[in-house]
């Protein structure tokens, strides 16, 4: 899913007060890690050109069959490497392509890395083909995630070029349905949670963000969950409105629920929730699967329905309960002959911020600087939406944004900076690489 802009300047968590005892080596590569990044830019055109290669098969959510194709590609790949495949079919009611898992059973550590072959572009968009300009490429899905795709498959060639991948222990989990997840997420996302639960670490490697010329390490992304707000309230004509008999009507005591919201919630740290589609009136139609609806009313009638539906983002499980409670606490403060519900849906869970997330961080970071380009700076949740690592995040360490450098996500405009993909190759099969040997 696309990152988010901040609504104000975040506050910075640097990285370089943790513990450096936990490296596994010092600044610089080792002889095996120097024949890494020598092969894999050696090789950046071959991984540009597989990923033209996906990017021009279509695959929003809604393409089965283009996701399919594209899972077979990823699984092509997989094969060669060899690595025991298999394509995940989904239910007829889950109304999903399928994933695509790779594994391996070798020693040490155990590898969870984690991409999506769909994108946002459905079949009948504008938007379907590559195109390069230099080192820059534009096409859907370029940017998410097609090229993060491709970064998992050639750091597991740059392993095998040194011996490496033979021992390693990985999952290679890339689901069909990232940007529109099945339901129930119980069946669409149960493959997934069984390999997080299987794994050590777990790695997302949709792209990677830099600003004012900094690095910057996802170690916790914010959940993503519905909710919607039923109200009722006592029709009557307009002239008795407020009255004794008549109370407030639907839409003042929605209203007031919304203000609540906004005055009481809005300061909570990492929090945001919006309201995003609203209908009010003597009559209210309301599809919550599409989130589309109609309303009527009279002004001279004092509305008996009023139906909200919207969003919620946190930073972790603790946050979400908290805060369900407060939003079911206002409410139930009912204007005069009014009353109201309100149910929550859950999407993506958080990937709250852990000490060995940042541990992972801390790697990372240490490797980006033998590259030459710095340190890497902690980045704030509210850059990032919801992913799929999300769902294994209580289970295993981990870090999101392992992917290449790209803007525009989910847009027309979407684009890669094809120069970032070697980069993106070598923090990854490095960082596994160490990993692997501690």
């Amino acid at each position: 899913m696309t990152r988010f802009s901040l609504r104000s300047a975040p506050a910075i968590l640097a990285l370089a007060g943790l513990n450096l005892a936990w490296a596994a080596t010092d600044a610089g590569f080792s002889d095996d890690e120097q024949r890494m990044l020598d092969w894999i830019d050696a090789h950046a055109e071959d991984a540009i050109a597989l990923l033209e290669e996906t990017v021009n098969i279509g695959s929003g959510t809604m393409n089965h069959a283009g996701v399919r194709q594209v899972g077979a590609v990823m699984r092509r790949e997989l094969d060669a490497l060899g690595l025991d495949t298999e394509w995940i079919e989904m239910p007829a009611e889950v109304n999903r392509a399928g994933h695509l898992f790779g594994r391996q059973q070798g020693q040490g550590k155990k590898f969870l890395l984690i991409g999506h072959l769909d994108t946002v572009f459905e079949s009948d968009d504008d938007f379907q083909s590559y195109v390069r300009e230099g080192n820059v490429a534009r096409g859907p899905g370029v940017d998410d995630m097609k090229s993060g795709n491709v970064v998992i498959i050639y750091a597991l060639k740059a392993l095998h070029e040194i011996g490496a991948l033979d021992d390693l222990s990985v999952v290679v989990a890339y689901t069909g349905d990232e940007e529109q997840a099945g339901n129930p997420l119980s069946i669409s996302r149960r493959d997934l949670i069984d390999a997080g639960k299987w794994a050590d670490i777990s790695l997302g490697f949709e792209s990677a963000i830099n600003y004012d010329g900094v690095d910057w390490v996802t170690v916790s992304r914010r959940s993503s969950s519905n909710w919607v707000l039923n109200v009722t309230g006592k029709q009557a004509h307009s002239s008795g409105v407020f009255s004794e008999d008549t109370g407030a009507g639907a839409i003042y005591e929605a209203a007031r629920i919304l203000s609540d919201f906004y005055n009481e919630l809005r300061d909570e740290e990492f929090l945001t929730f919006n309201a995003a589609n609203f209908q009010g009136g003597t009559d209210v139609e309301f599809d919550e699967q599409l989130n589309r609806g109609s309303a009527f009313g009279k002004t001279n009638v004092v509305p008996r329905t009023a139906i909200v539906a919207g969003d919620m983002r946190a930073i972790s499980e603790e946050q979400i309960a908290r805060v369900q409670v407060r939003m079911r606490d206002i409410v139930a403060r009912n204007l005069p002959h009014t009353s109201a519900s309100i149910r929550f849906f859950d999407k993506y869970p958080p990937m709250a911020p852990t000490e060995g997330n940042r541990r992972l961080a801390a790697e990372l970071s240490r490797i980006n600087e033998a590259l030459g380009r710095g340190p890497m700076s902690e980045l704030h949740p509210l850059r990032r939406g919801a992913a799929d690592i999300s769902f294994v995040a209580p289970y295993t360490d981990g870090l999101a944004g392992m992917g290449a450098l790209g803007d525009g996500g989910h847009t027309p405009d979407e684009s890669l900076d094809l120069s970032s993909l070697p980069l993106a190759i070598k923090r990854a099969a490095v960082l596994i690489s160490r990993l692997n040997q501690q």
